[in-house]
């Protein structure tokens, strides 16, 4: 079982934390983890990319010359491909690229994840994380304090401040328990993560 230090906002340690190994101690699938990073930036695509083929392109509806005698090669429309102004061969049309994932599988990928994290001491737990008020300048302090700069920040429930705090620091993001994800949680360098969060992380995947 892996024990972790608990800081305050100060940065100080205040005490220590054991982790839960179900959730963050479990062997490493880096497939799955893999698979649930494109999942979810396949899902995140619009995919509404459209060409037109020759049979869309307005125009071309006689034949540019006749068949035999012009020197020329034959053509039968001005907009066939090759033709300025002509369709696009294999134009892309709209599609979806969203495709699923076994609920088994995020959650495993979601713990390997987390266990990466905690096996390259990138996992910071704080007591508690809570602004008086919306201040960008005191939650940059806090990072600070943290000694940490890119950072993925898990809150147990919905703060208003430290969320609008947080918001206009572009390499800090901040996500509640349910919005937890595998993506964000290898983008980030650091995960800090209050106390309650991780309470409820391990009471729901463990």
């Amino acid at each position: 079982m892996a024990t972790v230090s608990v800081y305050n906002m100060e940065g100080k340690e205040v005490g220590s934390m054991d982790l839960n190994d179900a959730v963050f101690g479990v062997e490493v699938n880096e497939h799955l983890v893999h698979m649930a990073v494109v999942q979810q930036l396949a899902n995140n695509r619009q995919g509404t990319q459209k060409a037109k083929t020759r049979s869309e392109v307005r125009g071309g509806g006689r034949k540019p010359w006749r068949q035999k005698g012009t020197g020329h090669a034959r053509q039968g429309s001005t907009r066939a491909p090759q033709w300025t102004g002509g369709g696009t061969v294999f134009a892309p049309v709209p599609r979806d690229y969203s495709f699923k994932l076994n609920k088994k599988e995020k959650r495993a990928a979601l713990k390997s994840a987390l266990t990466t994290r905690v096996q390259e001491s990138k996992f910071i737990v704080v007591d508690d994380l809570k602004l008086d008020e919306i201040k960008t300048k005191k939650f940059a302090e806090v990072m600070k304090n943290l000694n940490v700069e890119k950072a993925l920040v898990v809150l147990n429930d919905m703060d208003a401040n430290v969320i609008a705090s947080a918001k206009n620091i572009a390499t800090v993001k901040t996500a509640q328990t349910n919005e937890l994800n595998v993506f964000d949680v290898l983008k980030y360098d650091t995960v800090v993560a209050t106390k309650a969060a991780v309470a409820t992380i391990e009471e729901v995947y463990a």
